[in-house]
């Protein structure tokens, strides 16, 4: 189990430069096509699993069941031992494994599985989680409209619902004062977990990011760590 240690400051404020310029391609998740994976039999999948993962039909735009299929079973939600000297509540993301940890107390933490863009985190450190929202506002950076220039008509936001590239929740995150502008947030694309690809920030299923918003308090520290992006 990876243990943390101190992070060097001046290195994580070197590379902030090259991750805002990774963050303006902003956290549009769509992916061209899916992910060919080995799909798990639907009679091997516990109970407890399909109910964590069951339609939810009452939040403000209704999600679907996951097809927990196309989900490898090592990225389902899970208390996991975790023994680290981060302190309970922190947020810590292993791009290379693609898990995000939830800290808790007694050396545990809650696993979550997450996919990434393909270019990863662009750097490795400490940030807080600014503030969290639902069903929140998408707003596409300047330097993506450029690029996609039909994306203008959502230059002051596009409004949520189940095609908003940040889905059911987002996280924000913030280094001192500093929005990165990456975010943790939602994605319906089961195949994209446990996968870098396509653009985005770090995503969750939406049962999930919708777990994490209820536990996670706003300035929470989060941790991502070094690692290379296969």
């Amino acid at each position: 189990m990876t243990t943390l240690s101190t992070i060097d400051r001046r290195a994580f404020l070197g590379a902030f430069g090259s991750l805002l310029a990774l963050a303006a391609a902003g956290c549009s998740t769509t992916s061209s096509g899916t992910v060919a994976t080995a799909e798990t039999p639907l009679a091997a999948i516990p109970d407890h699993v399909r109910l964590m993962y069951a339609a939810m039909p009452e939040e403000e735009f209704p999600i679907a069941a996951v097809d927990l299929t196309k989900l490898d079973p090592r990225y389902y939600r899970q208390v996991v031992a975790y023994p680290t000297a981060e302190q309970p509540g922190t947020v810590i993301v292993d791009t290379e494994n693609r898990f995000l940890y939830h800290v808790q107390d007694g050396g545990t933490a809650t696993r979550y599985g997450v996919g990434i863009g393909r270019a990863g985190f662009a750097w490795s450190g400490r940030a807080h989680i600014a503030y969290k929202r639902a069903w929140p506002v998408w707003t596409p950076p300047d330097d993506m409209i450029k690029r996609q220039p039909e994306l203008e008509r959502w230059r002051h936001g596009q409004p949520p619902g189940p095609s908003n590239p940040l889905g059911a929740r987002a996280l924000y995150i913030h280094q001192g004062n500093q929005d990165t502008l990456y975010r943790l947030h939602g994605t319906a694309e089961v195949w994209t977990i446990g996968k870098a690809i396509s653009s985005g920030c770090v995503r969750l299923l939406h049962q999930d990011i919708i777990h994490l918003h209820e536990h996670v308090r706003p300035g929470s520290p989060i941790v991502v760590l070094a690692t290379a992006i296969a």
